[in-house]
């Protein structure tokens, strides 16, 4: 979590003066700004995202959610439909955070005020851990709402001169099916997860000497039992402790990159955590590239070792110069929430990002070939070894049903295309390559005993 600390970085203070002059104009915006009609590619984008987030309801062009195009209209950011009593939005949320990190709820609870809040798409991106997918998938499944599994990877970018290294954060989306070699991922989590531990405890070191008496127990039983502690963690435990009035007097005065009780732990270099997450079929984002003290030679340097995209929009709009590197590197336009459950502490709510449907459209369109070529490595994996640690990865985040009652013979197709089903279209599906999987399947036995998957209950 760096949003906090932004107030330090000079790029946010110059604009302080510009947006209270934008105050009302912002305010039109948020409700809505100007509306009219698609546009050709607005339409053609719509039909393709929309598409997408409806595949596992089995829709076709002509059901309800792309009938009736000519009925919605385009505002200053996405795209909504006149309903009477209000507006829909395809509102994507490609960047939060719960309980399994340093937010306030659980994945579950995240997922329920998702749905309140209109999001049809929901990231879950906690920092340096995925053990709250499977939670988020569950209860996606009460709301319809497609899962995205993510997480948000520590790392520090670390050039020749010293006095130019910052920690850098990297966004990773995933398939239904999570990453491909996950184990390898799972190490670099690993590690960079102990080293919060370490960093968390010289933070409080550093607290003491400072004549702030922080108790390491207190900050351990805020994060809870089993989570890697964060600067916000140790925020929160000086709140309580009544070191500080409130989250941002923390982070301004003690624990901003390179404050006074700023530590750092064991995270990987930048380059090398993007590089990981293409290996592992996964899509590599900039996260809040305004927190960085100098984001032009790092996105460089993240864009040579295969960075797809940066974070440019945020709850009040477009950041235009950071709209104008992303155009200059070639990279997708993103951007969310960074959500943590503060209960407005000086954070944006949830799914209030409001991304243009172009640019979800560009997003799915680089994103959907990786996830199809690692689902398919996935697979493959199992077709050639069908035993239930390969299932298990097959299984990981997906939504798996129950195989009673099918014949073995038709086996191997119903795990292909239930893994399939939220994102990958039937024409997709039906290739060359996922044909001889599902041959190869068809003769194997598929046994869901000991494997913990949640099953459908319909």
């Amino acid at each position: 979590m760096v949003g906090l600390g932004d107030n330090n970085n000079p790029s946010c203070q110059n604009n302080i003066s510009s947006k209270a002059k934008d105050k009302k104009k912002n305010k039109k915006k948020k409700r809505g700004g100007s509306k009219r009609k698609m546009t050709a590619e607005q339409t053609s984008a719509f039909k393709s995202v929309t598409e997408w987030v409806y595949l596992d309801r089995h829709q076709n062009p002509n059901s309800s959610s792309t009938a009736g195009l000519s009925s919605w209209v385009v505002d200053d950011f996405g795209v909504q439909k006149s309903l009477g009593r209000g507006m829909e939005k395809m509102v994507f949320e490609l960047h939060s955070h719960s309980k399994h990190s340093d937010g306030f709820l659980s994945p579950s609870k995240l997922v329920e005020r998702a749905h309140g809040n209109g999001v049809k798409v929901l990231a879950l991106t906690d920092h340096d851990t995925m053990s709250g997918i499977t939670e988020a998938v569950e209860a996606a499944r009460r709301f319809g709402i497609k899962i995205i599994p993510g997480v948000e990877i520590s790392t520090i970018f670390s050039p020749r001169n010293p006095e130019m290294e910052e920690p850098v954060h990297i966004l990773a989306y995933y398939s239904g099916c999570g990453p491909m070699r996950y184990e390898e991922l799972d190490k670099l989590l690993a590690n960079i997860r102990e080293g919060r531990y370490v960093r968390a405890k010289d933070i409080v070191l550093k607290l003491n000497k400072l004549k702030l008496p922080l108790k390491w127990e207190h900050v351990t039983k805020i994060a809870g039992k089993g989570v890697a502690p964060g600067r916000l963690h140790v925020a929160r435990a000086m709140v309580e402790a009544g070191y500080v009035e409130n989250l941002k007097q923390a982070f301004a005065r003690y624990l901003y990159d390179g404050g006074p009780a700023y530590s750092t732990g064991s995270e990987p270099l930048a380059e090398e955590a993007v590089q990981l997450i293409c290996e592992t079929g996964g899509l590599a984002v900039l996260a809040h590239p305004w927190a960085l003290k100098n984001p032009i030679p790092i996105i460089r340097r993240l864009k040579d070792a295969g960075l797809h995209g940066m974070e440019v929009y945020r709850s009040n709009g477009r950041r235009a110069a950071y709209n104008d590197l992303a155009d200059t590197y070639n990279l997708l336009k993103l951007g969310g929430s960074d959500y943590h459950g503060r209960d407005g502490h000086g954070e944006s709510e949830l799914g209030s990002v409001n991304l243009p449907v172009v640019v979800l459209h560009d997003f799915l369109k680089v994103a959907r070939p990786i996830w199809c070529s690692a689902i398919k490595d996935i697979l493959e994996g199992y077709a050639k070894e069908p035993s239930d640690t390969n299932l298990a990865k097959i299984a990981r985040f997906t939504r798996m049903g129950s195989f009673k009652g099918t014949s073995p013979s038709s086996c191997g197709k119903d795990l292909i295309d239930r893994c399939l089903a939220s994102w990958l279209t039937a024409e997709e599906r039906q290739n060359d390559e996922f044909e001889a999987i599902r041959l190869k399947l068809s003769h194997a036995t598929i046994n869901l005993s000991g494997v913990q998957v949640p099953i459908e209950t319909k």
